[in-house]
């Protein structure tokens, strides 16, 4: 494919929820790809009155460090950092009322995200692609309602002050 035509099928199969692009990035990309031998300029393509293209495809060794990428990707977890984990260990330089508050909104917005998700797959289910395509966005879904379920809980733990007297808490923040 042509990097344009990635992008496209990228963003038609939803796949920028996974994969962070942009387009210029993608021929950066591309280029760093074909200097290290890992893809390979398979053609030039014109249609109609459209620039040239040229078409990739991976060589042998790109092949082989796709796979080893991927055995990696997929068996060894790392530690990442999400935003929301660090807004969580810090939670206490708000005050009380206002962090249930930000909860409560965040648990609007993942209810949003996760309805325009089901609804993203299975539009894309009906034009025929195959579940085992979607696997990401089962994930995420999932990762989504954890989020959901984990925020619910957490809302209700200082809402009924499960953690004893939030007193101190409330006490930080008088001014």
């Amino acid at each position: 494919m042509h990097p344009y035509e990635m992008a496209t099928l990228i963003k038609e199969r939803h796949k920028e929820e996974s994969i962070k692009l942009r387009l210029g990035s993608l021929y950066t990309v591309i280029d760093a790809l074909v200097r290290e031998r890992l893809i390979t300029a398979r053609e030039k393509r014109r249609e109609g009155r459209r620039p040239e293209r040229t078409i990739y495809a991976l060589t042998p060794a790109g092949r082989t460090r796709m796979r080893e990428w991927m055995r990696e990707i997929l068996s060894k977890p790392i530690k990442e950092y999400p935003r929301f984990e660090a807004g969580l260990c810090l939670l206490a330089a708000l005050p009380p009322n206002e962090v249930i508050a930000l909860l409560k909104e965040r648990l609007g917005r993942l209810g949003e995200r996760m309805k325009a998700m089901r609804t993203a797959v299975d539009g894309v289910l009906k034009q025929g692609l195959h579940p085992l395509f979607l696997v990401e966005a089962e994930y995420h879904y999932t990762l989504l309602k954890s989020e959901r379920d984990f925020v619910n809980k957490l809302v209700q733990r200082i809402v009924d002050e499960k953690w004893g007297s939030l007193k101190q808490w409330r006490e930080a923040h008088r001014c």
